[in-house]
């Protein structure tokens, strides 16, 4: 996850930080802005910041914020729920004051303290998230409101700080200020055209930036903090991100090996998994199957400090600590397996990526704190397997979907080099819906549904199992196919098999029941794909494209379901047979059967692609619109 501060090198410790609030304190209500219901810069807007301020102090350990937000709409009102994410432990929210201005100038202020805030959010890496909601919100009004973050006394830290220029809605004006503490202070931004930091003769930073538009809000984009318009700040003497990469690296590479140390203890605990007739690969299956029995901590619960004492851990410092003590986070295992590969005598490297689900590999921004998630690279004769080992319930030789087309960092035997991951293959991750249903001459139908997943699909249903318990993974199933069934029918996943086995198949057996279609006096009329009935494909209502798609991982999904039709009836129409092409990126495939007594579908849609640049999307979208006129043929009875 990607840190906001790096710790410095110097024993100094900061002094107590004495309480700094923003420049822009608040100010008399703005008639001008009171009367606004619209703005024609921002066409649509839901809400805007009317002005925005974030001012830094390095040498008070300070960041102050002070945001001015116009209520456009109903759906504008949320602007006034406001999360302020900080270091835990580090940082903590020195103040905070806000207040709601009616239309008619109405002050209602909220009192809050920062310790009663609620945190909606915390990980494994303490970035943590309060959120407080400003009072009595009512379209028209202005929002305003400012808080400190300050970094706890003992640390003394270094910011290596962003300015977030970009925001969820338009901003009309904003200003951003630091005072850096230290030399060798750069920078680098992404900004719109015509916009630049500033830098006085004491080395003090500004931007005044106006009429920044609201981030991109698009059907499967990247994730938004590749996109988002921002600078930011480091501190140090690395003269350019080539050489940084390079120092970086070469750090990087000694540090994985230096956890990854085949100690004796793990050599002993590996000649005890393998024999030495196994083959590599056998070896390697053998010994990620153990790791994976480990309890990974990013999965279950971080024992806390008292917990480690009591039962006399350490803390985890190699391979060997996380073997000894069966536990670690996902990175402590994957690094786990890669001192076991090499304790076995197998040729295997560290690979550290960027979670594709966050963010993407941004040279950049010079920080190895960007790189996520370690994945093990085996080299067995003259290819390479790429292993997952740190996420749970993740098959040998299957990667999780945000690690696939991932850029980061890879050893091999010539020195550590940026490396990026392969995307996934479409055939690697499937779904299968079969079934057999009985149809009434009202249309009343039940039936029994088999849902077959590999791959991805399976990947998340069983780590949502290891999150809830089974009634509730049930609903969590439920609630999916409840978007997918047409209207007046009830799914509901009877169980589940090979679900705590991720070298098996998964399967959920669904039972379905309820009223389908329209019955006239002579006719019984039948959606004829019973999963696609909600025209649920993506991309055919948007007309225009301005960022990239981002599908997360190729995939293909087929239906074949049978209906025993009621006694005395025949089919008079049925979805005609069809072949659509994306050349080279996806097909669908429909396929009738009609028999006395029955009538089966069968629908195939692959998904051959995984990402699309802006100027291929009117091709993807033309692909999609036919996919979904086809989705909507109808069974005759």
């Amino acid at each position: 996850m990607r840190n906001s501060f790096f710790l410095g090198s110097a024993a100094v410790m900061l002094a107590v930080v004495s309480p700094l609030f923003v420049r822009a304190q608040f100010q008399a209500p703005n008639p001008d802005e009171l009367k606004m219901t619209s703005d024609p810069k921002a066409p649509g807007a839901d809400a805007e910041y009317l002005y925005f301020e974030e001012s830094d102090n390095d040498a008070r350990g300070s960041e102050n914020y002070y945001a001015r937000i116009k209520v456009f709409t109903e759906k504008g009102k949320e602007a006034a729920t406001v999360e302020v994410p900080y270091w835990g432990g580090v940082t903590s929210i020195g103040s905070i004051s806000a207040r709601t201005i009616h239309s008619d100038g109405t002050i209602v202020p909220l009192n809050i303290k920062p310790e009663d805030l609620i945190v909606v959010k915390q990980g494994e890496a303490r970035i943590e998230r309060k959120v407080f909601t400003l009072p009595s919100v009512e379209v028209g009004c202005v929002l305003e409101f400012a808080y400190q973050l300050r970094v706890n006394a003992q640390y003394f830290w270094r910011f290596s700080r962003d300015w977030v220029v970009q925001q969820k809605y338009f901003v009309h004006k904003a200003h951003f200020f630091s005072e850096p503490w230290g030399y060798n202070i750069i920078y680098l931004s992404h900004l719109p055209a015509g916009s630049n930091v500033k830098v006085d003769a004491v080395g003090q930073f500004s931007l005044d930036i106006t009429d920044v538009p609201p981030l991109p809000d698009e059907e499967w984009m990247p994730p938004i903090e590749s996109l988002r318009y921002r600078v930011q700040f480091y501190s140090g003497t690395v003269g350019s991100t080539d050489d940084f990469w390079s120092k970086a690296a070469t750090f990087w590479f000694k540090e994985v090996d230096q956890f990854a140390e085949p100690s004796k203890t793990i050599r002993e605990a590996v000649g005890g998994l393998v024999a030495p007739s196994d083959s590599d690969v056998v070896k390697a299956q053998k010994l990620y199957a153990a790791v994976e029995a480990l309890d990974n901590t990013d999965y279950s619960r971080r024992k806390t400090e008292s917990e480690r004492q009591e039962l006399k851990l350490k803390a985890e410092k190699n391979a060997e600590d996380t073997w000894t003590q069966k536990s670690g986070n996902s990175n402590e295992i994957a690094l786990l397996y890669l001192a076991m590969l090499r304790a076995a005598g197998l040729t295997a490297y560290a690979i550290s990526v960027v979670d594709r689900d966050r963010g993407v590999f941004d040279p950049s921004y010079m920080s190895l704190g960007q790189l996520d998630d370690t994945l093990v690279i085996l080299s067995s004769g003259s290819k390479e397997i790429l292993l997952d080992p740190g996420e749970r319930m993740c098959p040998f030789q299957t990667v999780h979907w945000r690690h696939s087309g991932a850029e980061g960092l890879r050893q091999s035997a010539d020195g550590p080099s940026r490396s990026e991951t392969p995307l996934q293959v479409f055939g690697a991750n499937t779904v299968k819906r079969t079934g057999d249903i009985a149809v009434d001459p009202q249309g009343g139908i039940s039936g029994t549904v088999q849902i077959v997943m590999t791959g991805q699909d399976a990947l998340f249903w069983r780590q949502t199992a290891l999150e809830v318990d089974a009634s509730e993974l049930k609903k969590q199933f439920d609630r999916g196919l409840s978007d997918m069934v047409p209207e007046g029918v009830e799914a509901h996943v009877d169980h589940f098999l090979g679900l705590d086995d991720p070298d098996k198949i998964l399967m959920a057996v669904v039972q379905v029941k309820g009223t389908l279609g329209a019955a006239t006096a002579k006719r019984l009329i039948l959606p004829g794909f019973f999963f696609e009935s909600r025209g649920g494909e993506p991309f055919v209502s948007q007309e225009k494209r301005l960022e990239e798609v981002d599908m997360h991982y190729a995939r293909q999904v087929t239906d074949q379901l049978s209906y025993d039709l009621p006694a005395g009836m025949k089919v008079e129409g049925a979805p005609q047979d069809a072949k659509v092409s994306w050349e080279g990126h996806a097909v669908y495939i429909v396929k009738t059967k009609s028999d006395p007594g029955e009538i089966t579908v069968a629908r195939v849609l692959a998904d051959a692609f995984t990402e699309a640049k802006p100027e291929e999307y009117q091709e993807l979208r033309g692909f999609y619109q036919k996919v979904a006129a086809a989705d909507q043929g109808q069974i005759v009875l």
